[in-house]
């Protein structure tokens, strides 16, 4: 599964930064007509996680899962084959679903594998996502260097190929227990003494859309991700139009969150061993989101070295909420959802990543607009959002949590 997570991932990267320049010059679409697409399809693909989640609870992970795959590999095929707005507009919705939903599949798939060691296996793999986005997005700098339009084909056309890879990979992997379904067990076999075929029948369980502090933590999630628009927004646009530093201070910020991620992801995983531990994580992670707002506000001021040390500063803690929170958010999302309805539970969870790209932008954008008062603001509100999360889970260990797990194999 880490080989999968990398190889997605580098064919993710080969796309990602290219995707907007592929409908620019080879879709011919306006800029418009792009934001129309891509918001389009990030609408429909917000129906992804909670679609996944309900069917892994329902139906074997493994060959779901590979489907998903295989889905997201014909609808990035089907965007060569037109330019129509309308058919674009349908493939990019058909895909996005497939991404979203394939995003809580593969969690729902470590969880189920890794057990008690998942907080780990979330670092390592972490670890592995960015260093695929790296290998992906080196290819497509090297690529585009060309300087022709075929080549943005050739790279739609990689990372259709790494989803059918994945695909394939995935069917190589074994099915993990699943404790939403139980082995049904008949009798002896007539005259054979073989033991009858056993069955397995879905478990009614809870419901997280009836599970009200299930259904707030997932609201505070949603903005505790802003950390992910401050990266992929905030920082490029405050840099240019607040700061006096250059353009190309930019493109080494990230480098510095990818470098950070790829090398402290997995020593952050002991914070998330326990859900006590999680639970604790989330003051250091208030503390992180304050400075980095603080910092941010800081660097709108002169002289150059010190806006670039301000930047510096605010990326690092940024950087560290985004360890801090994903090591949390990790181990709480899972243990916060009872065994017998965990893939739903997950799929609701997987909201909050989905809102927060829609909204995270204009929220961010909003902070730029205020000014350093702005950074502050928000460094605050995700802080006091951090312990208010503290709070709404202080009790989980005498409910979702206290459920004895259940790894009843599908065999």
């Amino acid at each position: 599964m880490l080989a999968v997570t990398f190889v997605d991932k580098a064919g993710s990267g080969l796309w990602g930064a290219t995707a907007a320049l592929y409908f620019t010059y080879v879709a011919g679409l306006r800029t418009a007509e792009i934001g129309l697409l891509l918001g389009v399809a990030g609408a429909v693909g917000i129906a992804g996680p909670p679609l996944g989640g309900l069917l892994a609870d329902r139906v074997p992970l493994r060959p779901l899962l590979a489907a998903v795959q295989a889905l997201r590999a014909v609808a990035s095929l089907a965007l060569l084959t037109t330019t129509d707005l309308r058919l674009l507009l349908a493939v990019t919705a058909v895909g996005s679903l497939g991404d979203r939903a394939s995003s809580v599949l593969t969690k729902l798939y470590a969880a189920r594998v890794s057990g008690p060691d998942r907080s780990r296996y979330q670092a390592l793999n972490r670890t592995v996502s960015n260093v695929g986005w790296g290998v992906g997005g080196l290819v497509a700098a090297a690529a585009l260097s060309t300087g022709t339009t075929a080549v943005y084909r050739w790279l739609l056309t990689g990372d259709a190929l790494s989803f059918a890879a994945i695909a394939l990979l995935t069917l190589r992997c074994g099915e993990p227990p699943s404790p939403s379904r139980v082995v049904a067990t008949g009798g002896t076999g007539a005259g054979t003494g073989a033991p009858a075929a056993q069955k397995s029948a879905p478990v009614a369980g809870p419901h997280p859309w009836r599970d009200r502090r299930y259904l707030a933590y997932t609201a505070s999630e949603a903005v505790l991700f802003l950390d992910d628009s401050v990266f992929q927004v905030g920082l490029a646009l405050w840099t240019v139009k607040a700061t006096t530093l250059p353009h190309e201070a930019v493109p080494l910020l990230l480098v510095l969150n990818n470098v950070l991620v790829v090398c402290f992801q997995v020593p952050f995983a002991r914070f998330g061993r326990t859900p006590a531990k999680a639970r604790g994580t989330l003051f250091p992670l208030a503390a992180a989101y304050l400075a980095g707002g603080a910092a941010l506000a800081a660097s709108a001021t002169e002289p150059r070295w010190l806006a670039a040390t301000a930047l510096t500063l605010a990326a690092t803690a940024f950087t560290v909420a985004e360890m801090l929170h994903a090591t949390v958010s990790w181990e709480l999302s899972v243990a916060l959802a009872p065994p017998t309805a965990q893939g739903a539970y997950l799929g609701v969870h997987g909201l909050a990543q989905a809102a927060q790209r829609s909204a995270g932008p204009l929220v961010v954008t909003g902070a730029i607009a205020a000014g350093p008062l702005g950074w502050l603001g928000l460094g605050t509100a995700l802080a006091v959002m951090s312990l208010a999360q503290r709070r709404l889970t202080r009790d989980d260990d005498e409910t979702a949590m206290s459920v004895p797990r259940i790894t009843v194999s599908e065999h």
